[in-house]
């Protein structure tokens, strides 16, 4: 940045000397304590947002294995339950109706 500030020509050395005469005279209104507490804020904005954005893909990420995860269990219930009720025909248990009832989704499938 201090590069692009000495060595430039043309319109830009403008344009760094106007940023350059506004960081001054924010200093000299403010001092420059107050100047330099004001620029670590706009840094730690900047880091915060950058490890937020991190933090969000990730949580993205988790989300969908979460959802695989969730659409398989069901399935497993689901053939789980077409097994249970193959082997109590053959056995000639009668088939657990709630159990089924509770597999479609009207209460918790699991027996806890």
């Amino acid at each position: 940045m201090v590069g692009n500030l000495l060595y430039t020509t043309g319109d830009s050395i403008l344009l760094n000397t106007h940023i350059m005469n506004q960081f001054f005279s924010l200093v000299a209104e403010l001092g420059l304590p107050i100047a330099a507490t004001v620029g670590m804020g706009v840094f730690i904005l900047f880091i915060i947002k950058y490890i937020l954005n991190g933090i969000v893909s990730s949580i993205k990420f988790i989300e969908s294995v979460i959802s695989q995860l969730d659409n398989r269990v069901k399935t497993m219930n689901n053939d789980i339950l077409k097994i249970d009720q193959e082997v109590s025909e053959q056995l000639g248990i009668p088939v657990d109706t709630d159990r089924v009832a509770r597999a479609d989704g009207k209460t918790d499938a699991r027996k806890d």
